[in-house]
């Protein structure tokens, strides 16, 4: 197959799963332009984000991004928003990419697969447009968006931030500081077109032991970290079941996960490693680029 049919082939595939992702979740996904419906993403945003004062995605901001010809969606069931996700254009080297900023669904929506339709779009939206790749953070420690990231979607963590934001004030990340890491999402890889069709289980941890992957980072009995070996060609790393009720109830319980991952994570992170899946059960599980499972 030539280069001209695969990439054919590969975004009539991708469509083929947005639209597939959308009827699943009985939503319908389109493209935001109207103030009204930037407005309302907005404090869909805020809303999730638990944000108080300054608007995560200022409507005048949305405005400017979609007359650009950037990416802003939303998930619609009939009139109602429940979901939507913004993005923009991004540059590594001479790469130009699809920067996916936030994404936020309605709380009484998040179990129907709104979040995985919206992602499903966007990854259309990108390679209709020949950006194979889409980048994006997340904070490390929030397990559930971990597996979503590198289980559902396919896609892979490559950098560690330490602070990237800063300061910052919502009733998610109060009282901590912004460490993030870097997803990228080949959306023209293998993974990324088994995952769009629902094939991605996530890890299994007990076989990847038997078969000498080491404890990078685990789980004492009393809930606090236990850092381990750094010197397997696969490594395990450990994250707290919920790092935001964690963070609320014992504050010190979560900065000593922080800087447990910081110092465990980071490190492999920048010397080659790239965490490419998250079991169920919580642990991450971190590759060299020769001993990719």
């Amino acid at each position: 197959m030539n280069m001209i049919a695969t990439t054919l082939h590969l975004r009539e595939q991708a469509m083929q799963a947005a639209d597939d992702a959308a009827h699943a979740a009985g939503v319908t996904i389109r493209d935001l332009h109207e103030m009204d419906e930037l407005i309302d993403a907005g404090e869909l945003f805020d809303e999730t984000w638990e944000v108080h004062g300054e608007s995560l995605v200022h409507s005048n901001l949305a405005r400017a991004l979609t007359h650009a010809g950037n990416f802003y969606a939303g998930a619609f069931a009939g009139d109602r928003l429940l979901g939507a996700v913004v993005g923009f254009l991004g540059m590594r080297g001479e790469r130009p990419h699809l920067h996916s900023h936030v994404l936020a669904v309605r709380q009484s929506e998040e179990r129907r697969g709104v979040g995985f339709a919206l992602k499903q779009y966007q990854r259309a939206w990108a390679l209709s447009r020949g950006l194979s790749e889409v980048y994006w953070t997340f904070d490390p420690l929030v397990r559930r968006n971990a597996f979503f990231n590198l289980s559902k979607l396919g896609a892979e963590i490559v950098e560690y931030h330490v602070n990237f934001y800063g300061a910052m004030s919502d009733g998610m990340n109060a009282g901590d500081e912004s460490d993030r890491v870097l997803i990228r999402w080949r959306t023209d890889s293998e993974r990324a077109v088994e995952a769009s069709e629902g094939f991605n289980t996530g890890p299994d941890v007990d076989r990847l032991r038997r078969e000498g992957a080491a404890v990078l980072l685990g789980l004492n009995g009393d809930g606090t970290p236990a850092l381990g070996g750094f010197d397997a060609p696969v490594l395990l790393c450990r994250v707290p079941d919920s790092i935001v009720d964690t963070r609320r109830s014992d504050p010190a319980l979560g900065a000593a996960w922080r800087e447990a991952l910081r110092v465990s994570m980071g490190r492999v992170l920048s010397e080659g490693y790239a965490a490419t899946a998250m079991s169920r059960t919580g642990w991450y599980v971190l590759e060299r680029e020769d001993s990719r499972i």
